[in-house]
């Protein structure tokens, strides 16, 4: 019998044990895998303090194997400069949802990159407000139905949605923006490289780096997981163009 060799195995950094609790189909667990596999990858498991949002990205400690602490809704990057100026030894991270980055947590991921504080931050955009019930979020698209738009998002109403990664890419103190998807392995393999490439940029001491991901909410968008990434790839991502929105690092 020939030898098997194991070529896929649970990343040290995920904790022993661990049982998914997002909704099934939802892309956060594949978000949450990427994430450790970069921490093991660069070897910053140990050295790493993680800042968790409210939102569905509130339970990312009982996942990952590292420091972690959880942030009042919408002040992680707030929470994450402070803990990267006591601590600038550590490498500090935040995840968290659209909702909470870029609605009630605006002004705190606006400032941060602002001041081209030395962090990384990584935002699931499901264009709605998962955890609470599907209610409309800054991200939601022209037209989407919630359960706080039942006849849709118009402008007059609710304004334009919020495109995330360019907006931080004009911030003076961004070093990286990108915006990925998690709708396919090609695209999974690039939002893994973005997730490193930010990761390394705080190591070398470059200032803030930003990645979007845009991800599925089966139950509320009411859909299949296949429907869901479907419509990622369909209704988001004309809107929400994926691509690398700032690197400083490029021509260096």
């Amino acid at each position: 019998m020939a030898e098997l060799t194991q070529v896929f195995k649970v990343p040290e950094s995920i904790k022993k044990g661990s049982k998914f609790s997002f909704c099934p189909g939802c892309d956060h667990g594949v978000a949450v895998r990427l994430v450790a596999e970069v921490l093991d990858e660069l070897g910053i498991r140990d050295n790493s303090i993680l800042v968790a949002s409210i939102g569905c990205s509130v339970t990312l400690y009982d996942f990952l194997e590292v420091d972690s602490l959880e942030a009042p809704h919408g002040r992680a990057l707030a929470e994450a400069t402070g803990i990267k100026r006591a601590r600038p030894d550590k490498v500090v991270f935040t995840y968290q949802g659209d909702g909470d980055f870029a609605s009630i947590g605006m002004a705190e991921s606006l400032h941060c990159a602002l001041r081209g504080e030395n962090v990384t931050a990584i935002c699931i955009n499901n264009t709605t407000y998962g955890m609470t019930g599907g209610q409309l979020g800054p991200t939601t698209l022209l037209g989407q139905v919630t359960t706080t738009s039942p006849t849709g998002r118009n402008i007059d109403y609710y304004g334009y949605p919020v495109k995330i990664a360019e907006h931080i890419a004009l911030c003076d103190g961004t070093a990286y923006s990108a915006r990925v998807s998690l709708d396919s392995v090609p695209n999974i393999k690039k939002a893994k490289a973005a997730i490193k490439k930010a990761f390394e940029n705080q190591l070398n001491g470059v200032g803030f780096s930003f990645v979007e991901i845009l991800s599925t909410c089966p139950t509320n968008w009411k859909k299949t997981p296949q429907q869901a990434h479907a419509r990622v790839r369909e209704e988001m991502m004309p809107v929400y163009k994926l691509g690398v929105y700032k690197d400083i690092t490029e021509n260096n």
